[in-house]
C-alpha cells in the first residue's frame, strides 16, 4: 500500500505543478485552489508512504514522478518542446525511480 500512496503523492505533485503554471497564465482562484489541494494531498500521501518506505527512496521517487510528470504535462498541455533529448532524460528519471523500486 505504501507504493500506491507514493504514486498518488507523485500524481498530486504533478497536479500542483501544473496548477502553478495555470495560475501564472490565468491568475484565477480555481488554479490557486487546485494548486493548494494538489500539493496538500501530495504531502499527505508522501507522509503515509514514508511510514513504511525509507525516506531517501520515497523522496527520490516522489520528486521523480513530479518532475518527469510535470515535464510531460508541460509538453502535452502547454506546447513545451518535445525534442528527443528531453524525452531521453525524462526516461532516465523514470528508469531511476523504477530501479529504486526494484532494489527497495
Amino acid at each position: 500500500m505504501s507504493w500506491m500512496y507514493l504514486i498518488l503523492a507523485g500524481i498530486f505533485e504533478m497536479i500542483g505543478v501544473t496548477m502553478i503554471n495555470s495560475l501564472h497564465k490565468n491568475g484565477n482562484w480555481k488554479s490557486l485552489f487546485f494548486m493548494l489541494v494538489g500539493f496538500g494531498l501530495s504531502f499527505v500521501f508522501l507522509a503515509l508512504a514514508m511510514e513504511k518506505l525509507p525516506m531517501g527512496t520515497a523522496y527520490a521517487i516522489w520528486t521523480g514522478i513530479g518532475a518527469s510528470g510535470g515535464a510531460i504535462l508541460g509538453m502535452v498541455l502547454y506546447g513545451e518542446p518535445k525534442d528527443w533529448k528531453r524525452l531521453l532524460f525524462i526516461t532516465l528519471v523514470l528508469g531511476s525511480a523504477i530501479g529504486l523500486k526494484i532494489v527497495s
